[in-house]
Parts: structure tokens; C-alpha cells; sequence
């Protein structure tokens, strides 16, 4: 009986061997009674490098999954043994295995890949792990640094009323944060930092609460109460449930990201992406809609000034872009699309909300106060005046023909009382619009265009 079940074992093997040697004419050799896995892989790596593919290759397959064996090393022969044997898809399966072992993204630089390098797949296996380095990462990396150094920076302008600069830096901030964060997505380099992962996720319901209670600030100098703090309710409900992910080691959460991107998935994107966007997206349409009120009530005010209407509008018309451009990216996200223009039309819109400011920073760094840069001692003396944002804005334009095209400061006996006959108004909203406009009087914006014609001149 022994013996029966002992020859009935043996043609069996032989079975196996002879199937094998048909499928692999060329085959020498192998020990396939052999018990040592390390005896197996030696005698592959062997007819690797003599260049016999064919037969390396049932020996680097008898040893996948063998917990006896380097994993990741098997996986690497295996992927270059069959980029060798011209077979791309499953270079390229192998490939992505190897990274779930060990993630080593230069291995596809390897020159034994060059035979499979210029095919579909082969390249979009590159553009997913690779470091890359494009346009749009340098521009992405550029706007956040501006955003960081902004958000720094306004925390020490004295002139800006402390809590307003502490929400508007925060608000660009977080901004600014998130810009960086799709410049380590969109260059791959979140593979390198694993830690990234979902790292400016948690500032999701932020947004509309920063820049809410900073226009309530600087158009109606609103104190804070202890009822506001449940505006942060939503941040800390997001924070529970988000924890658990930034507590896990980077090994994990690089895994993660590597079976996303192997899925055809966003690395980044959190497992409950759509439910999040929802509800991101209410949050900013709905302080978006009560931004508009303090908005449209503060355009009423006849005191406002008018670079704090100006800086108000154009804040709030960005934080609207961005809400609409946000809602494209749910929508498309939705439909499984991941990238192109419309896609990141909520970061482009993130970043010039951060142009903006930093512009705004450098040029006027008191329109941050908002309806305070109203108490400038140069405009106070204007506070009552009966001069319309319109007919200033007219009078600004007519000042400049005046000055840029008539060139009346050449003029000798020129004066505030005969500029304003020339602008067919008072003397009185002559200066204004001149201090309102150009930020100096007149005798300094006469000896300002003075001047440079001399510098022409000479």
C-alpha cells in the first residue's frame, strides 16, 4: 500500500516537471526536490544573469509567497525577468507588489526596464511614483511659501487691530497649507513623507468660520463670546474622527496610500471622501451666505472707506469663486475624475485668494482693519463729507488726465484753489480724493510728478 502511494506521488512529480519543461523548452537544471528556498533563488538569480529568463522564471514563482524568502527581492527579479521577456503588464504588476514591500520608487529607473519604458502602462507607472518636477508644482510651491510668510509676517503690523490680524492670518494660513499639501500630492513626493497624509484635511471646516467672524471684526468691531466656541464644534467632530488616521505609523499610512494609488485612486483622498466634500461644502456655502450679509450691510455704511469696500468685496468675491470651484470638484470627484483644469480650479482659487492678500499685504498692509482704515488722521477730517464713491472715483481719473496728459504741474502758480476749478469742484473734495486716492496731499503729489520730470529730463 506504502509503496503504491509512493509511486503514485512520484508520477506526479514527474507529471509537474514534464509540464514544466513543455512550457520551458530551454530549461536547465532545477532542483525542484530541493527543500531550501535559498538554494532555489541562488540558482535564479544564476539564470538570471546568464540571461536565461525563461528558466529563472518557475523558480522565482515556486519562492513568491514563501515566508522563508526575501519578498521584496523575488518581486524585483520577477518584474525585471518578465520586462525582459517583453511582458509589460505583468513587469508592471510585479513592480507594485515590490512597492508593498519596499518602496523604492528609483528602482524604475533601472536600466533592465528600458525595453518596456516608452509603453502605456510602463509610463503611467512612472507618472504615479516618480518624483516629478512641473510647472504647476513650482507655482503651487511658490503661492504656499508666500502664504506661510504672509501669515507670519501680519502678526507684526501694531496698526492692525490684534484680533483681526489673528483671524486673516489664520485664514491664510490654512490656505497656504493646504496649497503645499497638492504640491507634495501632485509631485509624489507624499510617498516620501507618509506623515502628509490627510495633514491639512483637519482645517476642512475652518474656512468659513475664520473669515466670517474676521469681517463681523472689521465691519462691526465684534467681541467675542463664550457661544461662538460652538462654531469650532464641527472641527473637533471632524478631529475624532480623523485621529485615528494621523496615529498611524508612516509604514501604515504609506500602505495606504500605495493600495489607493494601486486602485486608481487618489493617494490622499480620505476612505470617506464624497460624505466629507458634502459636508465641506455646506459649511462654506453656508457662511459664505452670512459673509454676504455683514458684506452687503458694511457697502451700506456711508463712513466706510473706500479701499475697505474694496478689499471686502474682492475677499469675499474670491471666497465665493472658491465655493463654486469647490463644488465642481465634488461633482467631479463624483464621477471618478482626478484631474485636468476644472479639477483644480478650487486650488487655483485658493491661491489667488493668497496672491491677493500677499499683494494686499505689501501694498496697503492697513486694509486689513478693514472699516478702521477709515480713522486714518489724513481722512478723518473727510468723514462727513458729502463726496459719493462714484464722483470720487471720477474726479480720481479726471486728476490723473490732468496731471499725466495736460502735465499741469509744470505750471507755476498752480494751487489746490485753481487744480479744483480745473476739476469743476470744491477745494474741499479736491483734497480728499487726492488724500483718499494717493495716499498723500497735494503739495506732495505735485513735487511727486515735479520730480520725475526732472528725472526725465536729465
Amino acid at each position: 500500500m506504502r509503496q503504491g502511494r509512493t509511486l503514485l506521488l512520484l508520477f506526479l512529480l514527474l507529471g509537474n516537471t514534464y509540464a514544466l519543461s513543455q512550457r520551458y523548452p530551454n530549461i536547465h537544471a532545477i532542483p525542484f526536490f530541493a527543500t531550501d528556498p535559498q538554494e532555489l533563488l541562488e540558482k535564479g538569480d544564476t539564470l538570471y544573469r546568464e540571461a536565461h529568463y525563461m528558466d529563472a522564471l518557475p523558480l522565482y514563482e515556486q519562492l513568491l509567497g514563501h515566508q522563508g524568502t526575501d519578498q521584496a527581492h523575488v518581486l524585483k527579479k520577477l518584474s525585471l525577468t518578465y520586462a525582459a521577456l517583453d511582458q509589460t503588464e505583468k513587469a508592471v504588476d510585479h513592480i507594485e507588489r515590490y512597492f508593498m514591500e519596499e518602496f523604492n520608487p528609483s528602482f524604475l529607473l533601472h536600466e533592465e526596464f528600458d525595453t518596456i519604458r516608452e509603453t502605456p502602462e510602463f509610463k503611467e507607472l512612472q507618472e504615479k511614483y516618480l518624483p516629478r518636477h512641473t510647472l504647476g508644482t513650482f507655482f503651487y510651491l511658490y503661492v504656499a511659501l508666500i502664504g506661510l510668510y504672509i501669515a507670519v509676517i501680519i502678526n507684526f503690523n501694531k496698526e492692525v487691530d490684534r484680533i483681526a490680524k489673528l483671524l486673516m492670518s489664520s485664514f491664510i494660513f490654512i490656505h497656504s497649507f493646504f496649497i503645499f499639501h497638492i504640491c507634495l500630492s501632485i509631485s509624489n513626493y507624499q510617498y516620501e513623507f507618509p506623515h502628509s497624509y490627510l495633514m491639512s484635511t483637519s482645517f476642512s471646516f475652518l474656512y468659513g468660520p475664520l473669515l466670517y467672524f474676521y469681517f463681523k471684526r472689521i465691519t462691526e468691531q465684534y467681541a467675542f463670546k463664550k457661544a461662538d466656541l460652538l462654531h469650532l464644534v464641527p472641527t473637533i467632530l471632524f478631529l475624532v474622527y480623523i485621529i485615528p488616521y494621523y496615529a498611524m505609523s508612516g509604514s501604515e499610512k504609506l500602505a495606504l496610500m500605495l493600495t489607493k494609488a494601486q486602485e486608481g485612486e487618489n493617494p490622499n483622498d480620505s476612505i470617506h471622501l464624497i460624505f466629507i466634500v458634502i459636508l465641506k461644502l455646506s459649511s462654506l456655502a453656508i457662511y459664505g451666505y452670512f459673509i454676504g450679509k455683514i458684506y452687503l450691510k458694511s457697502k451700506s455704511q456711508k463712513d466706510a472707506s473706500l479701499k475697505g469696500h474694496l478689499w471686502r468685496r474682492n475677499i469675499y468675491r474670491i471666497h465665493i469663486l472658491y465655493v463654486l470651484s469647490y463644488a465642481i470638484y465634488g461633482i467631479l470627484i463624483s464621477h471618478g475624475t482626478s484631474s485636468g483644469l476644472f479639477y483644480h480650479s478650487q486650488v487655483l482659487s485658493m491661491a489667488m485668494m493668497v496672491l491677493y492678500i500677499g499683494y494686499s499685504a505689501n501694498v496697503q498692509p492697513n486694509v486689513f482693519n478693514g472699516t478702521s482704515i477709515g480713522n486714518h488722521p489724513l481722512l478723518l477730517k473727510y468723514k462727513k463729507s458729502g463726496l459719493t464713491e462714484s464722483l470720487s472715483i471720477e474726479l480720481k481719473y479726471n486728476l490723473l488726465t490732468l496731471f499725466n496728459e495736460e502735465k499741469i504741474y509744470k505750471e507755476n502758480d498752480l494751487s489746490l484753489e485753481t487744480l479744483a476749478k480745473r476739476l469743476n469742484t470744491t477745494r474741499h473734495n479736491t483734497s480728499q480724493v487726492i488724500n483718499e486716492h494717493f495716499d498723500m496731499n497735494f503739495h506732495e503729489l505735485v513735487n511727486k510728478y515735479r520730480i520725475q520730470e526732472a528725472k526725465a529730463i536729465l
